[in-house]
């Protein structure tokens, strides 16, 4: 069975958008044809999306085969409360990838400055996971650098072992930026996570920020992007302005309008 007619298409840029369930379209792909996968799912029931339903434990055994050697796969997800408790969600599809064979790379946190829905009984909840995990050895890491704001690293450090005995390590002092850390900080909401209001249709975007730092941060140029929730396509924009490929593909055909809208637009090179 090939592939349908994509929605959208810049054979240029290399972006491809099908308007598709992504579980009839993950199958037909290549093997080891996608280099990143960057998406983040519906999750729990915070959104409608046009009233399709998903298990997003289906997803991992579908995305094993699909990534080349050392290729990754950022997963972002959060939980809804529901009877006072979390559903944990989360955490259970982070645990299907491992199981599927996929190793979990790093746990980040994507920090919001808003806060949503405020609760009487709990801390505001502000921050979302993102599981970057990998498939095999990773191959890229390019890493973010921020300003050390006058840390100076120290000369010595100690490790402490299992048996409770300790090793004094040396670094070199001195550096002005050190690579940033796991929690990853933006700023949301309308007009603030893209700048053309006609994105905001769609119910749950991500920053265009925070795909662009994880684009540049686990692929190069040229390499294949894949997002099976692409919604209003903040994947698919980012990675044409980074010099990368995308597939994307989504069900909801409102959204897909969205994408290629945003795509056809002129898109300002940031590639380094």
């Amino acid at each position: 069975m090939s592939l349908p007619k994509p929605y959208y298409e810049d054979t240029k840029a290399g972006i491809t958008i099908y308007h598709a369930d992504c579980r009839d379209i993950l199958p037909l792909l290549p093997d080891k044809s996608v280099d990143l996968v960057l998406t983040s799912p519906p999750y729990d029931n915070l959104r409608t999306y046009g009233g399709y339903n998903l298990n997003s434990l289906e997803l991992p055994p579908l995305l094993i085969s699909k990534g080349s050697g050392g290729g990754y796969v950022v997963w972002i997800v959060g939980d809804q409360v529901i009877d006072g408790s979390e559903t944990g969600s989360s955490f259970r599809q982070a645990l299907e990838f491992l199981s599927t064979g996929f190793k979990l790379h790093d746990t980040m946190i994507y920090v919001k400055d808003t806060i949503p829905a405020p609760q009487s009984n709990r801390y505001n909840q502000m921050f979302e996971y993102m599981f970057v995990l990998s498939k095999g050895k990773p191959k890229t890491f390019n890493a973010i650098k921020v300003k050390s704001k006058g840390y100076k690293p120290s000369a010595s450090s100690s490790k402490r072992y299992p048996d409770g005995h300790t090793e004094k390590l040396r670094y070199e002092q001195g550096a002005d930026y050190r690579t940033d850390g796991n929690v990853w900080f933006y700023n949301v909401g309308f007009m603030k996570s893209a700048k053309e209001s006609y994105i905001f249709e769609h119910p749950a975007i991500f920053p265009e920020a925070l795909a662009l730092d994880h684009i540049l941060s686990w692929s190069n140029l040229s390499d294949i992007i894949l997002d099976p929730f692409l919604g209003s396509g903040t994947t698919a924009y980012c990675a044409k302005k980074l010099g990368r490929k995308c597939i994307g593909i989504e069900i909801e055909e409102k959204y897909c309008e969205i994408a290629a809208k945003r795509l056809s637009q002129e898109v300002m090179d940031l590639r380094l």
